[in-house]
């Protein structure tokens, strides 16, 4: 829009995350730029800058909102860590609700700060309404509901009812980007997704979401994830202890093959 038309030096401007090269980027960008075209494109220039300063003024509105309340956690700072300015608004979400919670529920996998404040914003502070976490999840209408078959103790069908609880869909948010990362709930998820399918993994990792998150309000106590390689382990383990079991029913006995003689 201000004069630049070489096609070369505006490749130059991609973003580092680009799947294509400047070379391919520079080619798309030629082509016949006629006026008609470049006056809808000054209009829609216009417009994003105007809805970027208005979400500016309510950023300040909403960091000042937050400014009101208590500071709970007695002035203790949480390690400074780079933040990722694109996706979240321009203040420290995470020093904020470090001060209402106590806890940093950005330390949670799949839960950012823009995502904690949603969160606060829909099931507040005060856990204690919620019994235990069971009753917290039927909240949320993370939790299957069961619908058995007259006089038959197997169910004809299971699933979890539609929700427009926007908690819940901060949970499923974060779920999704959890099935392909590099810890404990991602692991959990994809082997869920290999068993049941997609839908299913990202309803059972938010619903995990939903009870850390319940357990660090109520009890105060930090998340530490372990890890990948942790829950396969741990897992392995439940799976060796279930056979075990299995062939000790049975007058059998499970032998591993590195003690095997």
């Amino acid at each position: 829009m201000a004069g630049e038309r070489d096609t070369q030096r505006l490749a130059q401007l991609r973003d580092k995350r680009c799947k294509n090269d400047v070379a391919t980027i520079a080619l798309a960008l030629e082509g016949n730029r006629r006026e008609k075209h470049l006056f809808a494109l000054r209009q829609g220039l216009e417009l994003y800058e105007v809805y970027l300063q208005k979400l500016a003024e309510l950023d300040e509105r909403i960091e000042a909102c937050l400014g009101t309340f208590a500071d709970r956690s007695d002035g203790q700072e949480l390690p400074a860590i780079p933040r990722n300015r694109a996706l979240e608004p321009d203040m420290n979400l995470r020093d904020l609700m470090h001060k209402l919670t106590v806890v940093d529920l950005t330390d949670v996998d799949g839960i950012g700060g823009q995502g904690a404040l949603q969160i606060i914003s829909e099931i507040g502070l005060e856990m204690r309404k919620w019994k235990t976490d069971k009753h917290f999840v039927s909240r949320l209408c993370l939790c299957p509901e069961l619908q058995l078959t007259g006089g038959s103790p197997k169910s004809k069908r299971s699933r979890t009812q539609r929700s427009k609880n926007r908690a819940a869909a901060v949970f499923r948010m974060g779920a999704q980007s959890l099935l392909k990362a590099d810890c404990a709930l991602g692991a959990f998820g994809r082997r869920i997704r290999a068993k049941k399918g997609g839908a299913q993994a990202v309803t059972a990792v938010a619903r995990k979401l939903a009870i850390i998150v319940y357990h660090m309000l109520k009890e105060g106590r930090p998340y530490k994830d372990q890890g990948a390689v942790y829950y396969e382990a741990r897992y392995r383990e439940r799976l060796v202890e279930g056979l075990r079991r299995r062939a000790k029913q049975l007058g059998l006995d499970v032998v591993s093959v590195a003690t095997a003689p």
